[in-house]
């Protein structure tokens, strides 16, 4: 005689027109007082009533039943869609392009109960050998925060993404900074460029690209006050750029820079022009006040930007593709470190928090030798000089 099972161990029955256990767990009501009941089935009795085991411990343990054929694809998909709220546009573009290309194909169709450490380790391992360790975090970024979404909706039970640490990948392309020589040969041939001012501010004040595509003329001050004493001298109000919101990258990077100038001048004669393109198109000009707009005043994007800078860079003897836009930025922050300028005064002026973004970003072009102390103990001991 077939021996019933307790009260909550669930349901175990032989399903003769399927050929399988058939294992039945009560699992309460829903809000409409309907009964809850999962179901689940396997080959063999003992592999049926493992599931089953299972499905009552997570029940114990207070947590829905996921799925069994709940996958990596869907928890990606799923925070794709619900989980970037607010985000730009552009971002979510950026993270599904990821998934799609390297973490769908490999791990997609994986069952997220079933994925371990070991899977997402070695899937990362096999990433190294062909993508950067900017793209690998990125992507281990993607993954992880895909599986605590799922986590969350109590899809799975715990994030083994987490206990993977990210290797090191190939190298990605370097950034460079002009030499003063250089910088130099840019800027006179940025002259007949219509985004001269647009070189001119990048490389004397160092601002971000997606600050000055964002600039407006509400933001400028091209006269000062010359008469004050002491005296103000022209300036920009970099509080804007085309991040999502409209805000800048952090709050130390809200701020205003004295415009040396060069700057001034290039931004007096760039007006004038901007004001001979509006005349020009006409009704099709569109007035957002931009600084850098295109030719019927619409803001430009990083391909307008890239596209006039290589243009100018072509004039100079420098190889256009080896250059980009933000290397401007660089170049502005190895100018002012060989010249002398202490590093926290560089990180003020580009927007940085601290001192160590600057240092960890741009490290190959902040000037290496510390002078502060062989000058001062010089000064407090001092011998005569070397014999040459």
């Amino acid at each position: 005689m077939t021996t019933r099972r307790s009260r909550g161990d669930g349901g175990l029955h032989w399903d003769a027109k399927r050929q399988r256990w058939i294992a039945t767990a009560h699992l309460g009501y829903d809000g409409r007082g309907k009964r809850i009941v999962k179901r689940t089935s396997g080959r063999t009795k003992t592999e049926t009533k493992d599931k089953l085991k299972e499905i009552l411990r997570d029940l114990d343990d207070g947590l829905c039943i996921a799925p069994h054929g709940y996958t990596v694809e869907d928890a990606v998909t799923s925070w794709l869609t619900y989980g970037l709220n607010g985000r730009d546009e552009q971002t979510v573009c950026n993270y599904r392009h990821l998934a799609e290309g390297h973490i769908l194909p490999h791990l997609g169709g994986r069952k997220l109960r079933e994925l371990s450490a070991d899977d997402v380790g070695k899937w990362l391992a096999h990433a190294a050998t062909t993508l950067s360790t900017r793209t690998l975090r990125l992507l281990h970024s993607i993954l992880n925060r895909s599986v605590r979404h799922a986590q969350a909706r109590d899809k799975v039970k715990r994030n083994v993404v987490m206990l993977c640490e990210i290797p090191t990948g190939q190298p990605g392309r370097p950034s460079k900074a002009l030499t003063l020589e250089q910088a130099e040969a840019v800027l006179k041939a940025a002259e007949a460029s219509p985004l001269c001012a647009y070189v001119v501010l990048s490389l004397l004040l160092g601002a971000r690209t997606e600050e000055l595509r964002a600039l407006t003329w509400d933001h400028v001050d091209l006269v000062g006050h010359p008469d004050a004493d002491p005296e103000v001298l022209p300036s920009i109000e970099v509080w804007r750029s085309v991040r999502a919101g409209g805000d800048t990258k952090t709050r130390k990077s809200r701020r205003t820079l004295a415009l040396p100038t060069r700057c001034a001048t290039a931004l007096q004669a760039h007006s004038i022009d901007q004001e001979t393109a509006r005349k020009l198109a006409g009704q099709r000009w569109q007035e957002h006040n931009l600084v850098f707009a295109s030719a019927v005043g619409t803001e430009l994007d990083a391909h307008n930007v890239r596209r006039a800078f290589r243009a100018v860079v072509k004039a100079t003897a420098l190889v256009p593709e080896d250059w980009t836009p933000r290397e401007m930025r660089h170049s502005f922050v190895s100018l002012l470190s060989a010249s002398g300028v202490a590093l926290e005064d560089i990180a003020r002026l580009v927007g940085h928090s601290g001192t160590a973004v600057t240092e960890a970003v741009y490290r190959k072009q902040i000037r290496p030798v510390i002078e502060q102390g062989a000058t001062a103990m010089d000064r407090i001991f001092p011998t005569a000089k070397l014999k040459p």
